[in-house]
């Protein structure tokens, strides 16, 4: 490691610490109902928003119906996108023609999923699939809608824990509306001016045809893009306007829009934690959240950059310099955009997996392999290391539930949190959270690795989904494992190497991203509702103290230790054994059947 990747990483994390407190104070005005400086500018909007759609602003929902109106929300979400992809070609702004022929009934239905879950995974190239106005009217608007979902679910379990004896979590209608209005609009206007001020570009122009240096036609597709990258980091979406995506100059044109691009993926989450503090009245609760997301956060980064900077001992063999100089990067460059290097590449790496980002700068599948470990563990621990908008607030606290319960029993106590007891359904609501997301990863990652669809759409016997795969071995293994991770952990990050647009992997890693969004937050909203019904039982000298040091590394542990004891044989079938098998020299490859065989 270099001293200057070491300053970069600290300078990033410097700049999401200072932004956690204001913006975490601001958005906890906001959904309290309290005026802020936005009011006066956007007041109009969110007061004409709920006319239109008949929303009482001051009438609340219990969990069930907040529950619903998620569940409505995102069925609509799910059925406009699919109907503009596979309406493409009778819709303005598609300079390049493209039609229904370019998005088949099981791709459109895996895309729309994966918008409306904040997945954002993409089994097909942007720029050579949607047309400007499916990117901008479906994918872009489900950008804001599906992050806004997030941080109302977040909302609506803090006020678990801040209410007490209440019947009612909030209204989901509202904590979007506010959400949208006042947190993600002018912040994602900002962002954007920004951007194209870099040199991203925002345009409605068809693709243009120029002519190489070597003489040969080149084509340059542009667009919408600025708009687009702005709220795809904000809202932690991922989903990059090009198949490059966040390693395409006209996304991320310059190593200042890097670094700015990454803060905007964590910003909201980390200031979220402050929100939380200060809802439920106890800043010190948010710091320790935040202090446990810091931890986490540095140990994933300094490993991923470590073995990157460290490099390929089997290149080391034959000469080639990886150490690095004045002169040469050295480690691993494998996979990485020039501009950016092997510093900002781990980087990049594990803010995005750290939250439900996926939005790439270099390549995961290029990664030495326990580097390539660090983001598939961090979409393993659920995601709570920072998160997702909403979604790291609401699972580090439903992993809370379980560090107070595990200390409960260590000490002969009844667990309490924030003047809550914790008692059997909460836990039991925590546990199935847990449990649908390891149970999605495992199955379907098991299934695809005997079993699939190829191209061809046949039913294929045991061992056919070799064919999909560029490599087999521990690392195709790894790739499928990935595919599932990422989508049950609506993340949309890949390691690539495999063929996923096919009928199998997109109607499975659909049905993964379902599961990985609604049977986490539904439990959830379950505990949050249970919660606020309880009474507030008065601190003793008996209670343990949930704002220390103490409480912080119970935190982390339990993190660690849950995600450790449910995927270690995966990950040592994977990562573990490909990197035994680099250290001793040994190259594992099979012969593939050809495609459909």
């Amino acid at each position: 490691m270099t001293a200057l990747g070491v300053f970069q990483i600290a300078l990033f994390l410097g700049l999401i610490l200072a932004c956690a407190k204001p913006l975490g104070a601001y958005m906890a005005n906001v959904f309290e109902g309290r005026r802020t400086f936005m009011h006066a500018p956007l007041r109009w909007l969110e007061a004409l928003t709920y006319k239109a759609i008949g929303v009482k602003e001051d009438v609340e929902q219990r969990w069930t119906q907040y529950a619903a109106s998620l569940l409505s929300f995102s069925i609509f979400g799910f059925l406009i996108v699919y109907a503009l992809e596979r309406a493409q070609s009778f819709l303005p702004f598609n300079p390049q023609k493209l039609g229904a022929g370019s998005v088949s009934p099981d791709l459109a239905f895996n895309t729309a999923v994966s918008f409306i879950t904040n997945t954002n995974w993409q089994a097909y190239s942007g720029e050579a699939t949607f047309s400007y106005f499916v990117q901008m009217a479906g994918l872009a608007v489900q950008n804001f809608a599906s992050a806004a979902a997030g941080i109302a679910i977040a909302i609506a379990v803090v006020r678990g824990f801040s209410r007490h004896e209440a019947r009612t979590i909030g209204n989901f209608w509202v904590d979007v509306t506010r959400a949208t209005v006042y947190v993600l609009l002018p912040l994602s206007v900002i962002c954007a001016l920004f951007l194209c001020s870099q040199g991203a570009i925002q345009n409605l122009k068809p693709y243009s045809t120029v002519t190489t240096v070597e003489g040969a036609a080149q084509i340059i597709a542009q667009g919408p893009v600025a708009s687009q990258e702005a709220i795809k980091e904000l809202g932690t979406n991922g989903g990059g306007f090009f198949n490059a995506n966040a390693a395409h100059p006209f996304e991320n044109p310059t190593p200042l829009t890097n670094m700015f691009e990454m803060f905007l993926i964590f910003l909201i989450p980390g200031a979220l934690t402050y929100t939380f503090g200060k809802t439920v009245g106890d800043t010190r609760q948010g710091w320790a959240l935040l202090a446990a997301f810091s931890v986490m956060f540095l140990i994933g980064v300094f490993v991923t950059y470590g073995f990157e900077q460290s490099g390929n001992p089997l290149l080391a063999r034959l000469g080639i310099q990886t150490a690095a100089t004045q002169d040469q990067p050295g480690g691993n460059m494998e996979g990485k955009e020039v501009r950016f290097g092997i510093a900002n590449s781990a980087l990049f790496a594990t803010v995005t997996t750290d939250a439900s980002c996926g939005a790439v700068n270099s390549m995961h599948d290029s990664f030495t392999p326990l580097a390539g470990m660090v983001p598939l563990f961090n979409i393993m621990t659920g995601e709570v290391i920072f998160g997702g908008v909403g979604a790291g607030l609401y699972g580090i606290l439903l992993y809370c539930i379980l560090a107070v319960f595990i200390a409960g029993l260590m000490v002969g106590r009844t667990p309490e949190y924030l003047g809550k007891k914790i008692e059997q359904k909460e836990v039991k609501m925590a546990m199935l959270a847990v449990l649908a997301t390891a149970f999605s990863i495992l199955v379907f990652a098991a299934l695809s690795s005997v079993i699939s669809f190829p191209a061809n759409g046949y039913w294929n016997p045991p061992g056919a989904a070799i064919a999909n795969m560029n490599n087999a071995g521990p690392h195709g293994f790894s790739e499928i494992l990935y595919a599932y991770v990422s989508a049950t952990g609506n993340n949309g990050s890949a390691f690539a190497g495999i063929g996923a647009n096919t009928p199998w992997y997109n109607l499975t890693l659909g049905f993964a991203m379902l599961i990985g969004r609604f049977l986490f937050l539904i439990p959830l909203l379950a505990a949050a509702g249970s919660l606020a019904a309880k009474k507030t039982v008065p601190t003793t000298s008996g209670t343990f103290p949930t704002h220390g040091p103490l409480f912080v590394g119970l935190l982390v542990g339990t993190v660690v230790i849950v995600g450790a004891l449910t995927f270690f044989p995966a990950l040592s079938l994977g990562p573990i054994v490909e990197h035994y098998l680099m250290h001793s020299g040994r190259v594992f490859s099979v012969a593939l059947p050809p495609l459909g065989s």
